[in-house]
């Protein structure tokens, strides 16, 4: 547990988490392309947390799906085969040039520069949207969401996968643009606003949650450290994952959310 907390404790001191944005202060969400802050928690370094993403949303997803905050597009790629028509969607000028080299050519994929909320322009609405850390960023969150819920087909999910309770807040989720944390509560709240149906509604991630919370009450989150990414993606993770396989659990470091678009 120790390389755990060191992993999510490398920035400097503090004596507990760091305050959200205040009222009208701006908050930018970094560039998403090659060495940004959220990518250790995605990249080669943890390819045990991308199959548990991976295996939590694929369930949900249909044969039309649109993501948002898509980076690199290594997430979505995870569908080809099954897809019938995708759109990838990004507001970094970085990635949205990436995604365009990397679906060229391909009339079954779209790809968007996309800062929610806005209205989504795309040739047909899609059975799925699927966000992974992404509803966090923006302020609006309900209107994003009804902007979502309108490009997609009744009965249709909308996947949100969002950081956990504000108690972990830190200076990590300050320098990636975090405006706050989700509970189960919370985004229940956003979800219906938007006049959405939450069909599934639970934290997840349980120890990755305890050993956030000690490392934010030990000192500020800063830049996590890739190796010890992989220590606490071969170590953690698995043994996560094989709790939640037989209990639910109270509180995570994540809040996930499948919110259906009512028919």
């Amino acid at each position: 547990m120790g390389g755990v907390l060191s992993l999510l404790s490398s920035g400097p001191q503090q004596a507990g988490p760091a305050a959200p944005p205040a009222a009208g202060e701006d908050v930018v969400q970094p560039a998403a392309g090659e060495g940004a802050l959220e990518n250790h928690l995605g990249g080669d370094e943890a390819r045990n947390y991308r199959k548990y993403e991976y295996d939590m949303v694929a369930p949900h997803v249909g044969r039309k799906l649109l993501e948002i905050g898509s980076g690199l597009g290594h997430f979505s790629e995870q569908f080809a085969g099954r897809l019938d028509y995708l759109v990838v969607s990004d507001n970094d000028p970085y990635c949205v040039g990436e995604l365009r080299k990397r679906y060229d050519g391909n009339e079954d994929v779209e790809v968007l520069d996309l800062e929610l909320p806005a209205t989504i322009d795309i040739r047909q609405k899609v059975d799925t949207v699927v966000m992974m850390n992404v509803l966090e960023h923006i302020k609006d969150d309900v209107q994003a969401l009804r902007d979502l819920a309108a490009v997609t087909e009744p009965g249709g999910r909308i996947v949100i996968w969002v950081p956990g309770y504000m108690q972990l807040y830190g200076d990590f989720d300050r320098k990636v643009g975090h405006v706050q944390r989700y509970t189960p509560t919370t985004l229940e709240k956003s979800v219906r606003e938007a006049g959405l149906v939450p069909d599934v509604l639970k934290p997840i991630n349980f120890l990755g949650g305890i050993a956030w919370w000690a490392a934010v009450r030990r000192g500020g989150a800063g830049y996590p450290d890739p190796r010890l990414v992989k220590i606490y993606d071969r170590t953690v993770i698995p043994t996560t994952r094989a709790i939640e396989r037989i209990v639910r659990p109270p509180f995570g470091q994540t809040v996930f959310c499948v919110a259906r678009v009512p028919n």
